[in-house]
This record gives C-alpha cells, sequence and structure tokens, in this order.
C-alpha cells in the first residue's frame, strides 16, 4: 500500500513539472470543433497562427486557392483574383478572427448550404468526393489558424 501511495505521488509531482500542455490531446478534430452562432471562439490547435504560413495557404492552388474566388489587393503580385466571393481587403475590419475561423471550418454553418464556399475544416462536403479524399478535411486546423491569422492583417 505505502509503495501504490508513494508512486501516485511521484506520477502527480512528475505530472506537475511536466505541466498539462506535454498531455494536451492535439487539434480539434472536425466533428468537435464548436460553433457559437455564426464563430468558432476556441482554436483549433491551441496555438497562435502564423500570417505568413496563412498566406502561402491562402495563395496555394491544392489547400486554400482562396484567390480563386476572392479578390485581395495585398496579393496584387498574384494573377487571376476571382469575383465569385466578397473582395477581402479590410476582412480584418469586417469579421472578429472567431467568425473568420467559423467561415474557414464550416461556411456553410454561417452562411447557408447555398453558398459555393468550401468548409475547409469540414466533413461535411457533399455526396460526390473522389475515394482518395473522403473523410478528409481540405486544411489541417493548424492551416486554419494561420489563413486566419493572415486574414487579420488585412486591414483598410
Amino acid at each position: 500500500m505505502r509503495d501504490t501511495c508513494k508512486m501516485g505521488l511521484i506520477g502527480a509531482a512528475l505530472l506537475m513539472a511536466v505541466g498539462s500542455s506535454a498531455w494536451a490531446a492535439g487539434p480539434v478534430g472536425p466533428n468537435d470543433v464548436k460553433f457559437d452562432e455564426t464563430a468558432v471562439k476556441a482554436s483549433l490547435t491551441g496555438q497562435p497562427g502564423d500570417p505568413a504560413a496563412g498566406r502561402k495557404t491562402f495563395i496555394d492552388k491544392k489547400l486554400g486557392n482562396c484567390l480563386a474566388c476572392h479578390k485581395n489587393s495585398e496579393m496584387s503580385e498574384q494573377q487571376f483574383h476571382g469575383e465569385v466571393g466578397t473582395p477581402l481587403d479590410g476582412v480584418a475590419d469586417r469579421w472578429k478572427p472567431e467568425e473568420l475561423r467559423a467561415i474557414l471550418v464550416n461556411s456553410k454553418r454561417v452562411f447557408g448550404p447555398e453558398t459555393v464556399m468550401p468548409g475547409f475544416y469540414s466533413l461535411e462536403v457533399g455526396a460526390h468526393v473522389a475515394k482518395d479524399f473522403e473523410g478528409q478535411t481540405i486544411l489541417s486546423a493548424q492551416q486554419v489558424e494561420d489563413i486566419v491569422a493572415y486574414l487579420g492583417t488585412l486591414k483598410d
């Protein structure tokens, strides 16, 4: 009994010494994202986003490909800005980070099922998904956080 108590105390001391961050479960899964109406308040990763990485994902045609639908004057060096979505100039003045996160995670929950914008961190993607992509999100949780951080730089 004494050894069991001693081991329990050692384990508790170790846990306190290491800190709870080492025991974190990792990013929130796409089915576990908590929406508060049109916002996702909590970071998907518990890590801040990287605006420079978000800019790269925003441009990447195999990832965000945001320019296919949105004009963004900050990226005037890039070709083929789309006009399907709203222009993103000044987006940080119009939307809070938690609202931008919700839009990126699952735009259909924010704008309704008619929107053509995909849910980038959602498994609700429709009926005709290639087998290689079934059960996968378009972006990772950290990529969503990175794009939110990048969009936060776009002010009027």
